[in-house]
């Protein structure tokens, strides 16, 4: 075999493909775990990735990375540089390392399934290289975090967030578990490769790598641009399967799939990245706004990706497009307010300075949001801290497991009303956020009716004491833990005072 010319043995190998004889091709390939949409399997043997790469060639490469970004590490390890990181960078590090290390090992059970019960022979070609990028991305991002552990005992949220009952880890599950870890293959490559990879966090990483290499976090910066390559790479699995669903007549049946999971990914995108780029990302190194960077690398592309497919943009895009406005404005005030329930420490970022940068991002925030933060500025300065602290929690979604926004949303001229949704379903109400939210629950009912939000828990009597020092506890939140504001309010007295209102 070396003997021979890549190309004479290339395609052979990749894609050797046979019927089975000696059970049921249903056995073989399950519908409840393949899906086929009854396309012949032949016509699945057209299966054919844009991205082509041997075990041998993947071999060098993944050694080339790791020898790259490891030695990296190495050196930053022994120097004083994350000790100088801005105080807010450190949080946006945090938050990152807590909602996406264990995930990313989590993903190689998606393609894993895509692996063995992939239709294609070239697609369980791919998602074997898939399989062996996320258990790699599992653990470079819990490697990395572990050596800050003397420096920042917090970085023990990357292996530890996804076993605890904090509110967010029960969101990130809900998610992921419904995206991969108890997906079938074809929904898989269309929601994890095509939706949320391709979509959000090849770009995610983009951004953030950038955004590292700026703040002067070599470390990270170097972390995520290996990782983002892999992405890149094992994220075109969705693109063949979309092709093959729509040539057999199944348009509809892949527009629902992204519908589902945009929105959803969307939701959890906003709360972590969103919050990263305006808000934690210190305002000299901020080279454009998260809206800025939605329009031109989110909408963009996915309106492009439609076009080329055939598919029509989300029956609730125009939803999304003004949440980009103020979705993650309200998130940002809303995790601060609650900053005890999370691991990190978020950070205010609304000094003059700042405000000035988020009004000309978005204007109307001082008349918007601003107010609110004019009231928590003034509490702060007379020494009222007790008054920018929960004594109860909010509603949160039955489907995206976030707390509900809708009266910061309707106050700055965003939403008709600021009451929630409802739903009756076997004898038990749920509640949600958006339209887009209730829908999806209303699709597959059955698949998402059992579960049970951190605010269901509490009133189940599953919290004891019923308290918010008892849901803390149950979070798995220690006082050390509890998130604090990451400069100790110093925005509050930025110049003496802070900007008002219009200014």
């Amino acid at each position: 075999m070396p003997r021979l010319a890549r190309s004479e043995w290339y395609d052979l190998a990749r894609d050797m493909n046979w019927k089975v004889s000696y059970v049921e091709e249903s056995d073989a390939w399950p519908d409840e775990l393949s899906t086929a949409k009854g396309i012949p399997m032949e016509a699945w043997w057209g299966w054919d990735e844009p991205y082509k790469v041997s075990y041998r060639e993947y071999v060098h490469n993944q050694a080339g990375k790791d020898a790259s970004v490891y030695a990296v590490n190495s050196v930053v390890a022994r120097s004083k540089m994350f000790s100088q990181l801005d105080e807010g960078w450190k949080s946006a590090i945090l938050a990152h390392y807590g909602a996406i290390a264990a995930a990313e090992y989590l993903a190689s059970i998606g393609e894993s399934r895509m692996g063995r019960f992939g239709r294609a022979a070239a697609w369980r070609n791919m998602a074997l290289y898939g399989t062996l990028d996320e258990i790699r991305h599992g653990q470079i991002q819990t490697y990395f975090p572990y050596g800050l552990l003397d420096r920042e005992p917090r970085a023990d949220w990357a292996h530890k967030t996804f076993h605890t009952n904090e509110w967010g880890a029960i969101a990130a599950r809900h998610l992921f578990d419904d995206m991969f870890t108890a997906n079938d293959a074809v929904s898989t490559a269309i929601q994890l490769t095509f939706t949320f990879e391709t979509g959000f966090t090849n770009l995610q990483f983009l951004g953030m790598a950038a955004d590292a290499m700026e703040v002067g976090d070599i470390d990270f910066g170097a972390l995520i641009s290996s990782i983002q390559t892999d992405e890149a790479r094992h994220s075109q699995q969705g693109e063949p399967t979309m092709k093959l669903l729509i040539e057999h007549g199944h348009k509809d049946y892949a527009q629902k799939l992204v519908d589902h999971m945009f929105w959803r990914s969307w939701h959890v995108f906003a709360l972590l990245t969103g919050l990263s780029m305006d808000y934690y990302t210190p305002l000299e190194h901020r080279s454009h706004s998260f809206k800025e960077f939605m329009d031109e690398w989110i909408v963009k592309q996915f309106l492009d990706q439609f076009r080329d497919f055939g598919l029509e943009p989300s029956w609730y895009w125009e939803d999304f497009l003004k949440e980009t406005n103020w979705y993650h404005h309200a998130l940002h005030l809303g995790v601060w307010f609650w900053r005890p329930t999370v691991w990190w420490n978020p950070d205010g970022g609304v000094s003059p300075a700042e405000r000035e940068w988020l009004e000309e991002k978005y204007p109307g925030w001082n008349d918007t949001f601003g107010r609110y933060w004019d009231v928590i500025a003034e509490n702060v300065r007379n020494g009222r801290p007790e008054l920018t602290l929960p004594e109860t929690f909010p509603m949160v979604c039955n489907m995206c497991q976030i707390p509900l926004c809708n009266p910061a949303g309707h106050a700055a001229g965003h939403l008709d009303s600021p009451v929630p949704l409802v739903h009756d379903h076997a004898g038990r109400r749920y509640t949600f956020c958006s339209q887009p939210c209730k829908w999806i629950f209303e699709q597959n009912p059955g698949r998402f009716q059992g579960h049970m939000s951190i605010i269901d828990r509490f009133l189940a009597g599953q919290i004891q004491p019923p308290t918010v020092p008892g849901a803390l506890a149950y979070m798995g939140l220690s006082p050390e833990e509890m998130g604090r504001d990451a400069t100790d309010c110093s925005w509050a007295f930025a110049n003496g005072t802070v900007l008002t209102r219009g200014a």
